[in-house]
């Protein structure tokens, strides 16, 4: 009786509460390492191989702890880049509500993957073996039943608790911090047209995925850290398999190179066009910052008709002034218009930044035309009259690819 009472109790392994608090973090971060580096940086955006006996652990590690198939992961997600913030997007807060993402992720995902033509249109690539087609996709909820007995097994009664966790991990902190709170709390590096941030500046808790912004702006790229603050998780798991063989990169965010000094505009090449445009949301972040500056001058300088109202307007505006109009709620740009109304020198600079975007949005225009209009920018920019335009335009023709 004793024998079994203490089975019960702690299982086949009779762990102490501390070493069970650990065991419960490393099953959980094994998860966190699949979804990282299998399901997302290479089956979702292809931004790195793995070996193909690492590929299908971390394939059967995800079966046995989340039930998750490959193709609807991968299918949902890529459906979320190509319409992300609008209409169709699977989990924006900008559509749903962040209250609705963060609490609900998990629903809307499992509504999603009843979606067979989200399957048939952004799952291609994934795999289709045998094993997929007559197990993992087949009977998805069989390896959670399975790890449920081998934590009771292992651990006793504290198993239950352990497996609930392991239940919950992926859910929470992917569907919910990370497709709700990331994309809708923490800082920017890039002007990616999403509402995409970094959660903080450390992935580790959740293999570098908190570093969404930047993989937004670089959705291909198998490296989400870009400052050198930045921590990814992930990409210091990917170099250890890498040295081990068992991991090849396939793409990375280019890396910055500034010239020391500006070309003269007159001969402004491919090499400045060319590093404009694969820097473009650095370029437009930038940007951003320029305005923001420009803004707080011009409060400071107005005289505005309408006395701390205004201010308070365009106060209020700075934050939109940089965003796609798409993401603007129509009182939004309603008050964004009467800002612009009140500081021309904000106009300028708006109408400045569509034309800058149109270097790298125009799908029909030869190089030889977008070096034309890229130097015909830079004019522009340098007769505006507005410092912080005049500067960022000097920096501009610093980039190089």
């Amino acid at each position: 009786m004793n024998t079994w009472l203490s089975f019960l109790q702690g299982g086949v392994l009779q762990l102490g509460p501390w070493a069970l608090v650990a065991v419960t973090l490393v099953l959980t971060h094994i998860t966190i390492i699949a979804v990282t580096l299998y399901l997302h940086r290479c089956q979702a955006h292809r931004g790195l191989d793995l070996h193909p006996a690492l590929s299908h652990f971390l394939r059967f590690w995800l079966w046995f702890t989340t039930g998750m198939v490959t193709k609807e992961w991968v299918a949902i997600h890529r459906k979320h880049h190509a319409k992300c913030e609008r209409e169709g997007d699977p989990h924006s807060p900008a559509v749903f509500g962040l209250s609705q993402v963060f609490f609900r992720g998990a629903e809307l995902y499992r509504d999603e993957a009843k979606n067979l033509e989200t399957l048939k249109r952004y799952g291609h690539g994934t795999p289709d073996d045998w094993i997929e087609r007559r197990l993992y996709s087949r009977h998805n909820l069989l390896g959670i039943v399975i790890m449920l007995v081998i934590d009771l097994v292992l651990f006793g009664v504290v198993g239950l608790t352990i497996w609930a966790i392991q239940m919950a991990w992926i859910p929470f902190w992917a569907a919910g911090v990370v497709n709700g709170l990331g994309h809708a709390w923490g800082y920017r590096n890039f002007a990616c047209p999403d509402n995409s941030t970094n959660v903080v500046p450390w992935g580790l808790v959740i293999g570098g995925e908190e570093l969404h912004n930047n993989h937004h702006a670089y959705g291909s790229s198998a490296k989400f850290s870009s400052k050198w603050y930045e921590i990814d998780l992930g990409w210091a798991y990917i170099r250890i398999l890498q040295f081990l063989g068992l991991v090849s990169v396939r793409k990375v965010a280019p890396r910055l190179r500034l010239q020391s000094n500006g070309s003269p505009i007159e001969s402004l090449g491919l090499d400045q066009l060319q590093g404009i445009i694969a820097h473009r949301y650095e370029v437009l972040a930038r940007y951003s910052r320029m305005v923001r500056v420009t803004v707080t001058h011009e409060l400071q300088s107005l005289k505005l008709p309408g006395g701390q109202g205004d201010r308070a307007l365009l106060r209020r505006c700075r934050k939109w002034l940089m965003r796609d109009d798409a993401l603007l709620a129509p009182v939004e740009r309603d008050q964004m218009a009467r800002a612009l109304t009140l500081a021309p020198a904000l106009s300028t600079l708006i109408q400045m930044r569509h034309d800058l975007m149109a270097l790298w949005e125009s799908s029909s225009a030869s190089s030889e035309q977008l070096l034309v209009d890229l130097r015909a920018w830079c004019q522009r920019a340098q007769a505006s009259g507005i410092d912080g335009l005049e500067q960022f335009a000097y920096r501009l023709r610093r980039y190089a690819l």
